[in-house]
C-alpha cells in the first residue's frame, strides 16, 4: 500500500498545479483578447500570450497526469467508470491544448497583420482562432471536467477510499460546471466578470480540499486490504 501512499501525495500536488498554472495563465493572458482590436493586442503582448500558452499546456499535462495515475487505484473499485474518467479527462486536455495552440496561431496572424495591416483575410482568420480557442477552453474545462469529475467522486463515493462527505461535495459541483459550460454555449457570459462563475466554485474549492487530503492522508484502505496487510506482517513474522 505504500505505492498507494505515493500516488495520492503526486495526484494532490498535481491538481494543485493543474489549478495553479490555469490561473496564472488567465492572469498572464489578462485582457489580450479583449476588444475588438485583440490581433494587435496579441502583436504587442506577445510574450504574455506566449507564458500563458506555457502555462495551460502545464495544467493541462498536469490534469490529465492526475488520472493516468488514478486509473490503476479506481479500476479496483469500478473498472469501466476508471476507463471512462480517463477517456473524459482526455478529451477535456485535446480541448485544452488545441485552444492552447488557437493562441499560438493568433501569435503567427498577428505577426504577419503587422506586415499587412487591413487585411480582411487576416482579420477573418483571427476571429477563427479566437472562436477555437474560446469554444475548446468553455467545452474542454467546463463540460469535459465536470462529467470527469461526477465520475471521479462517483467512483470516490461508491469506493468510500476518501471520505464521503468529500466525494459527495465533489458530486454536488461537478454537475454546476456542466451548467456553466452549456449557459457558456447558449451565449450567456462566462468571463472572470460574470456572476454565472460562482457556479464554478464549489469544484474548485472541493478540488483542492481534496488534494490537500490525499497529500497529508492519502487513501482510507478498505476492510478487506487492511486484513490482507495484517496477514502479510503475520506472514513475515514467522
Amino acid at each position: 500500500m505504500n505505492s498507494d501512499r505515493t500516488t495520492a501525495r503526486v495526484v494532490g500536488v498535481l491538481f494543485i498545479a493543474a489549478t495553479v498554472a490555469s490561473i496564472l495563465g488567465s492572469v498572464a493572458l489578462g485582457a489580450v483578447l479583449d476588444g475588438p482590436d485583440y490581433l494587435a493586442g496579441v502583436a504587442a503582448q506577445e510574450g504574455r500570450v506566449i507564458l500563458a500558452v506555457l502555462l495551460f499546456l502545464v495544467a493541462a499535462s498536469s490534469a490529465f497526469a492526475t488520472a493516468f495515475l488514478l486509473f490503476p487505484i479506481l479500476r479496483r473499485h469500478a473498472e469501466g467508470l476508471a476507463a471512462g474518467y480517463v477517456g473524459l479527462r482526455a478529451f477535456e486536455n485535446v480541448l485544452y491544448v488545441a485552444g492552447a495552440v488557437g493562441l499560438l496561431m493568433m501569435v503567427t496572424v498577428s505577426q504577419s497583420g503587422a506586415a499587412t495591416s487591413g487585411s480582411a483575410d487576416l482579420a477573418l482568420l483571427g476571429t477563427a482562432l479566437l472562436a477555437l480557442h474560446d469554444w475548446s477552453v468553455l467545452i474542454g474545462t467546463l463540460i469535459f471536467a465536470g462529467l470527469g469529475s461526477v465520475t471521479l467522486n462517483y467512483v470516490l463515493y461508491r469506493s468510500r477510499i476518501v471520505p464521503r462527505w468529500l466525494s459527495l461535495w465533489g458530486l454536488i459541483g461537478a454537475p454546476l460546471i456542466v451548467v456553466y459550460g452549456v449557459l457558456g454555449i447558449l451565449g450567456f457570459a462566462t468571463d472572470l466578470g460574470s456572476p454565472f462563475m460562482l457556479l464554478a466554485m464549489p469544484l474548485a474549492v472541493q478540488e483542492m480540499v481534496f488534494a490537500g487530503w490525499l497529500i497529508v492522508r492519502g487513501f482510507e484502505r478498505r476492510p478487506w486490504q487492511r486484513d490482507q496487510a495484517s496477514d502479510v506482517r503475520v506472514h513475515v513474522m514467522h
